[in-house]
């Protein structure tokens, strides 16, 4: 069979912070008897009409609307659509209503009895991911990403799941309390397939998934002399020989989920695990001092959220120099307990934002207790804006203060002129398109 794979973006537009999908590369080793054709509409445009037995679809909430529209676009063509992703797999309803199957969960597996059961005209609407198998059988082919304008990073995948449940965050839900890791021989072979200078990043959930399996992993990184970064839990800063073991390793770059300043929204969040590593300040100290740089996450939105926590949470990322950081107002999705409380309480502005023609990218979703719904949006909006302004990037990345390696600057500093410009590029577009 031809078979299509196709990852939407929000709109009809191309972005410039795109990264390879590994979802996608993963079906295409998993088809590998079909010929198969991969098209990104992050980084290329998408042909009006295709030649094809199947074109799957990889949705995410934010890009559901455009990908229903290609759906619908090309089913009057004749052609089989299947669906897969985060969001499909908990609105498997929704989404039928724009595809001939949904795969709900991980793809291996259901993927290929899918795949069979085309083949002898016998496709199942819905077909269901086993969470319990072990990743040991982990296919990927990358020629698939050959030609794309793609950040110049790779990507790679040790574990699966997280071991916490956050309000916001649906990946419990997903993977249905399941944590998995692959065999360290199989992960070191595919690392040494990848170019030796080229920075990596883990796509990991939270790469802490226990201490015995991240030490597993570092134990088998220190050897290589890679530079990596990835996704972490803060409690990991609690303890002085991970970190240690951490840098010695290779880690540059920490994504961490601070979130808020304030403990009753971390409570709230159902996060009062990320003060089990002392205060902020000392977190980021810690990882300055081994030379590793931070990606800060934070929301706002949650009942104690007011314009001041917003304005004390943007002077911490500037006077403790986070290189990267994001100021979000607080997006339920679906799956998540948030959704479901929102929901609860009739706070939600829009039941189904993710397919509301007149929401656009940064507009409240809900309504908050202490702040107008409007005004939160703009101010996350500004402390984007005033983070990612030129002074600041140049304070933040070149501090003398920080043991960062000037390769490492340059990485960041890369990274923070993509976001000066996405953030100001996305602000205020309209998801989906007009095809």
């Amino acid at each position: 069979m031809k078979i299509v794979l196709l990852r939407p973006n929000m709109g009809d537009y191309r972005a410039t912070d795109a990264m390879p999908p590994l979802a996608m590369a993963i079906l295409a080793a998993r088809a590998a008897h079909h010929e198969v054709i991969f098209y990104d509409d992050r980084v290329e445009k998408i042909p009006t009409s295709i030649a094809a037995d199947l074109i799957a679809i990889s949705i995410e909430t934010f890009t559901a609307r455009r990908s229903y529209q290609l759906a619908d676009h090309y089913r009057k063509q004749g052609i089989t659509i299947v669906v897969g992703g985060y969001h499909p797999s908990f609105l498997p309803q929704e989404a039928l209503q724009h595809a001939d199957s949904v795969i709900i969960g991980d793809a291996e597996g259901s993927w290929e009895q899918l795949l069979n059961d085309l083949a002898k005209n016998n496709l199942q609407p819905i077909y269901y991911a086993n969470h319990k198998l072990p990743l040991d059988n982990y296919l990927i082919d990358r020629r698939i990403f050959q030609g794309k304008k793609y950040a110049p990073v790779e990507l790679i995948q040790y574990t699966r799941g997280c071991r916490f449940a956050c309000d916001f965050c649906s990946i419990q839900s997903f993977y249905q309390q399941q944590i998995r890791a692959r065999p360290l021989d199989q992960l070191k072979a595919e690392l040494l397939t990848l170019p030796a200078n080229r920075f990596f990043i883990f796509v990991d959930d939270n790469l802490f998934a226990s201490r015995v399996i991240l030490e597993s992993l570092l134990k088998m990184l220190t050897p290589l002399k890679k530079r990596w970064g990835c996704q972490i839990s803060i409690d990991v800063a609690s303890d002085e020989k991970l970190l240690d073991k951490l840098a010695l390793a290779g880690c540059r770059f920490v994504l961490i989920g601070f979130e808020s300043l304030n403990p009753k929204n971390l409570k709230q969040m159902a996060k009062p695990w990320n003060k089990v590593a002392g205060s902020y300040d000392r977190v980021v100290k810690s990882l300055h001092d081994r030379g590793i740089n931070i990606y800060g996450t934070f929301v706002f939105g949650y009942d104690e959220d007011t314009e001041q926590t917003i304005q004390q949470s943007l002077e911490f990322a500037l006077s403790n120099k986070l290189e990267i950081a994001n100021f979000n107002p607080l997006t339920p999705t679906p799956g998540s307990g948030l959704y479901k409380r929102l929901a609860k309480e009739q706070r939600l502005l829009s039941a189904n934002w993710w397919i509301d023609p007149y929401y656009r990218y940064g507009d409240p979703i809900f309504q908050p207790k202490k702040i107008a719904a409007e005004r939160l949006t703009e101010l996350c909006f500004k402390a984007k804006q005033k983070f990612y302004s030129y002074p600041s990037i140049a304070s933040r990345i070149f501090s003398i203060e920080k043991q960062t390696k000037w390769l490492d600057k340059g990485v960041t500093l890369l990274a923070n002129i993509i976001s000066h410009r996405e953030i100001i590029k996305k602000q205020g577009q309209t998801l989906g398109s007009t095809r």
